[in-house]
C-alpha cells in the first residue's frame, strides 16, 4: 500500500496522525476547561489568540532558517516545545502562565496543524512522491489527519470517565493535556528516524530574502488572500464553535465529542474526494467551487431554532468546506520553484495563522456581549470574497500537470483530426 510514497513520507503521515489526534480532543475540550478555571469569555478568547499567535511567531521564526538550520531539526524542536505547552496546561491554572503556554506555538485551538510541522512538512512531502501523485498525497495526508482528528474528538468524552474515576472538574480535563505532551515526545521520537533525503537539496545560484525568487508576485498575492480567509475562519474555529454549541444550546463534553466526531468523518471522505474532482475539473476550480457553498451553510448555523438542525447544518457545512485544504496546499506548492517551497509555506501558513489569531478575541468579545450570531455571520461573509476574489486573481495560473494534461488532450485531438 504507498508503494509509490518513500519512507520518509509515511514517517510524516505517522506523525500527522498522532498530532491531529491530539489536537482534536484539545479542540473539543479546551474552552470548556478555560471555563471550568474560571476563566471570563474575553480571556478564553485571548488564550485562543494567544495559541494562534504563538504559531503564527514559530511559523515566522523557523520558516526563515528551517533549511539553514535542518528541517529535522526544526520539527524535532517544535515537538519538544509541543511536548512543554501540554505539561503547562496540565499543571497550571495561572492565566498568564497559560498564555504562555499556549503562546509555545504547538497548542491548538483549531483542530487543524499548528506551528512549523505542516509548513516543513508540507515542502518535504513533494519529493517523496512523484509529481502525478502529489494532489492524492495532500489528499491522503489531510484526510489521515482528519480521521484522526474525529477520532481524537471523540475522546474528549473521556472527561466523563475520568470524573467517575473521582477526578473532578478541572481535574478531570487535565489527563488529556498529558497525553498531548506524550503524543509530543512520540513526534520526536518518529523525527530523529528521518533520512537525510529530507532535507533540502543544494541549490547553485544566489539564495534570496526569505529563499523567494521567481515567484514573489504568486506568493505575495496567495499569503494576502489566505490570510483574508484564514481571518475569516479564527471566527469560527473549531474550539470557538465548540464554545459556541455550550453556551448556546447547553451540550456536555460528551455531546461536544460525538459530533465533532462526526465533523471529523465528514471532512476526511471529502478529502479523499478533492483528488478526485482536481483531476478533473483543476485544483483551482476545486477550491472554490466546494468552499462557495460551505459559506452558506456556516451562515445558517446560528438562525436554527433548534439544536438539532444547527448540529445538521454545521455538519453539511463541514462534509466540504475543506476539500480546499489539500487542493489549496498542492497548488502553492505546484505554482513556485522546488527551491521556493519551505519559504512558500512558510510564508503563506504564517499569513494563514497570523490573520487567524486576531479573530478569536474578536469572537470572545461577540460572546461576552451575547451577539453569539455575529462571528458565524462575518466568516461566511469574509470567505465568500475571499472565494471570489481567489478565482479571478489566478484562473489563468494553472500548475505544470493541468498544462502537461491540456497539452495531451489537444494533441490526442489533433491526431484524431488528423486520422479523419
Amino acid at each position: 500500500m504507498l508503494d509509490w510514497l518513500s519512507a520518509d513520507g509515511k514517517k510524516l503521515l505517522a506523525t500527522r496522525v498522532l498530532r491531529t489526534f491530539a489536537y482534536g480532543y484539545l479542540a473539543v475540550v479546551l474552552g470548556l476547561y478555560l471555563d471550568q478555571l474560571g476563566m471570563s469569555k474575553i480571556q478564553i478568547g485571548l488564550i485562543f489568540t494567544a495559541a494562534i499567535a504563538g504559531s503564527a511567531l514559530m511559523t515566522v521564526l523557523w520558516s526563515l532558517v528551517a533549511d539553514r538550520y535542518g528541517r529535522r531539526r526544526t520539527i524535532q524542536t517544535m515537538a519538544v516545545l509541543m511536548a512543554v505547552g501540554g505539561l503547562l496546561f496540565a499543571i497550571t491554572s495561572d492565566f498568564w502562565i497559560l498564555v504562555v503556554g499556549a503562546f509555545t506555538g504547538t497548542i491548538s485551538a483549531t483542530s487543524s496543524e499548528v506551528g512549523i510541522f505542516q509548513t516543513v512538512e508540507q515542502a518535504i512531502l513533494p519529493q517523496t512522491a512523484p509529481n502525478e501523485r502529489r494532489t492524492w498525497l495532500f489528499s491522503i495526508y489531510n484526510t489521515a489527519a482528519n480521521f484522526a482528528g474525529a477520532l481524537g474528538s471523540l475522546a474528549a468524552a473521556s472527561v466523563g470517565f475520568f470524573a467517575a474515576q473521582g477526578l473532578h472538574g478541572v481535574d478531570a480535563y487535565r489527563p488529556l493535556f498529558v497525553l498531548y505532551a506524550v503524543v509530543g515526545l512520540l513526534n520526536l521520537v518518529i523525527f530523529l528516524t528521518l533520512s537525510d533525503r529530507v532535507e533540502l537539496a543544494k541549490v547553485e545560484g544566489e539564495r534570496r530574502f526569505l529563499g523567494i525568487h521567481r515567484s514573489s508576485g504568486t506568493v505575495a498575492k496567495l499569503s494576502l488572500l489566505f490570510g483574508l480567509d484564514a481571518f475569516a475562519g479564527g471566527f469560527v474555529v473549531q474550539s470557538v464553535v465548540a464554545y459556541w454549541f455550550f453556551l448556546r444550546w447547553g451540550f456536555d463534553p460528551t455531546t461536544l465529542a460525538v459530533i465533532f466526531f462526526w465533523v471529523g468523518v465528514l471532512s476526511g471522505l471529502s478529502l479523499l474526494l478533492a483528488g478526485w474532482l482536481a483531476e478533473r475539473i483543476g485544483l483551482l476550480n476545486t477550491m472554490v467551487f466546494t468552499h462557495l457553498p460551505s459559506q452558506i451553510l456556516l451562515v445558517l448555523v446560528p438562525l436554527a431554532p433548534v439544536s438539532w438542525l444547527a448540529v445538521a447544518l454545521y455538519l453539511a457545512r463541514m462534509s466540504v468546506s475543506q476539500m480546499d485544504v489539500p487542493t489549496r496546499q498542492s497548488y502553492t506548492m505546484a505554482v513556485v520553484d522546488s527551491d521556493e517551497r519551505t519559504a512558500t509555506a512558510g510564508i503563506t501558513n504564517v499569513a494563514r495563522t497570523t490573520a487567524t489569531a486576531i479573530s478569536p478575541t474578536f469572537a470572545g468579545m461577540a460572546f461576552s456581549a451575547a451577539a453569539l450570531g455575529l462571528p458565524f455571520f462575518i466568516a461566511g461573509a469574509l470567505k465568500i470574497v475571499y472565494d471570489i476574489a481567489i478565482y479571478f486573481t489566478f484562473r489563468d495560473v494553472r500548475p505544470p500537470e493541468e498544462i502537461e494534461r491540456r497539452q495531451r488532450r489537444q494533441a490526442e485531438r489533433t491526431l484524431a483530426s488528423g486520422a479523419d
